[in-house]
Formats: structure tokens, C-alpha cells, sequence
């Protein structure tokens, strides 16, 4: 079942370590099927090095487990709402990379005080609050879920120019179009997440970058307008 989004989901998961976004298994990503209304996730506590294809879990978007002989992430309910809520996004990745997260830990978000910031997330990357105690105690990761959903819904931020955020004392979520862009989305928020700490370390009074510029990085890549890259041509 989903053969090819297995594939395309372990090959996700093993750009993690090749980026240097996960330290033992401290990380998964996952891919949707919006034709069956299933989605494919690495499976629970499994070394990168012994995954494999076939280790792929496949499950509802209730968090029930379809198909597999591994228990799927412990994040699955995470996934699960994201998928359930937001119909524009095919792939989710979640990690403790040491930059993002130490923006979480310190319950902020990370401004966008250069270029390469804007080219990919559209203004400052959220930190979202602390889930409450009634919420960590019942239904920990769906809710999880629900706080990245309903604190975007809140703050009026497209999840799509804004493909990620930092959950408060927890670390970054990210997701995408796809698996593969996904897992792009959260190396660039860690590059950034780096990139901003330093320029904080260099001058502590560092301000973001003007809107004008970060407007002109973000549109010329996104939307109808842009420019970046090179133009299709058809015979």
C-alpha cells in the first residue's frame, strides 16, 4: 500500500542526518495521500541507519495505523491534525535541531533580519505558547497539532509563505508541499535560526531587516509575479 510514498517518505527522513537536523532519532517527517486520506510516517524510535522503505507506517488522519509492522511515530497525532486542518500541504517534518530549538527553548521567535530569511518564510517565524497542563496531560501531541493550527489562525499567518514554527520549550515544526519540501523548509529555518542567533551575538541591537527588502526576497521567489529560477518554456 502507497509503495512510492513510502519511498519518497524514507527518502525524506534520511535527509534528516545528512543535514545534520537530528541528533540519534530525534526527528520524523511524513507525506499525505489526499486520494485515500492516509498519510506515511517513519516509524517510532528506529535508528536512521537500520530504516528502511518498507519500515514506512501508513496511517488514518485519526492517528490509527493502516498498514505496517512498526508502531509510527509518537508525533502521529501532530501530523495527523496538521493534514486534517490544512488541505494545501502534503508533507510534515518535525526535529530538535539544536538552532531552532534553542530559539523555542528561549520562547521566542525568530526575527527575520536578512535576505535569506525572506526568501523562504514571509516575516518573523512564530514561537507559539506552552501548552497548558490540561493539555499536555490529555492528548499531549494532538494538541500539539491543534495549537500550531489555531495560533496561525490567531496571528493571521499564511501557512504557506510562513511553512513553520517554534513550539515554546518544545522545537520547530515545518511542512510543505511535499515530503522532500518539507524537510527544505526546516534546513532553511535552521540555517536562519543560526544566522539570527549570531547576528544577535555580533550586535545586540540588530534590527530585521526592512519590509521593502523582505518583500522584494519573498515575492520574487513566491506568487504570480515572481522571477527566481529559470522560466518554463513549452514547445
Amino acid at each position: 500500500m502507497l509503495e512510492e510514498l513510502k519511498q519518497k517518505v524514507y527518502e525524506a527522513n534520511m535527509m534528516l542526518p545528512k543535514y545534520h537536523l537530528v541528533t540519534f532519532t530525534w526527528g520524523n517527517v511524513s507525506g499525505v495521500d489526499r486520494e485515500t486520506g492516509l498519510f506515511v510516517i517513519k516509524p517510532s524510535g528506529v535508528p536512521y541507519e537500520e530504516l528502511r522503505p518498507e519500515d514506512m507506517v501508513v496511517v488514518d488522519f485519526d492517528g490509527n495505523k493502516v498498514e505496517g509492522d512498526l508502531n509510527p511515530s509518537t508525533d502521529t497525532p501532530t501530523h495527523a491534525y496538521l493534514y486534517k486542518c490544512w488541505d494545501n500541504i502534503g508533507g510534515v517534518i518535525h526535529t530538535h535541531s539544536s538552532y531552532a530549538t534553542s530559539w523555542a527553548q528561549a520562547g521566542r521567535g525568530i526575527p527575520c533580519y536578512g535576505t535569506t530569511h525572506a526568501d523562504y518564510f514571509y516575516g518573523e517565524i512564530p514561537c507559539l505558547r506552552t501548552l497548558t497542563g490540561e493539555e499536555i496531560n490529555e492528548g499531549y501531541e494532538k494538541n500539539t497539532g491543534v495549537l500550531i493550527v489555531s495560533e496561525f489562525a490567531r496571528l493571521k499567518k499564511d501557512n504557506i509563505a510562513v511553512p513553520g514554527a517554534l513550539c515554546k520549550n518544545h522545537g520547530p515544526f515545518a511542512w510543505g508541499r511535499d515530503p522532500m519540501e518539507a524537510v527544505h523548509n526546516a534546513v532553511v529555518m535552521e540555517e536562519v535560526a543560526k544566522m539570527a542567533y549570531r547576528a544577535e551575538l555580533i550586535n545586540p541591537k540588530a534590527a530585521p531587516a526592512p519590509q521593502e527588502l523582505q518583500d522584494k526576497h519573498y515575492y520574487r521567489k513566491h506568487g504570480a509575479n515572481a522571477y527566481y529560477g529559470q522560466i518554463k518554456r513549452t514547445k
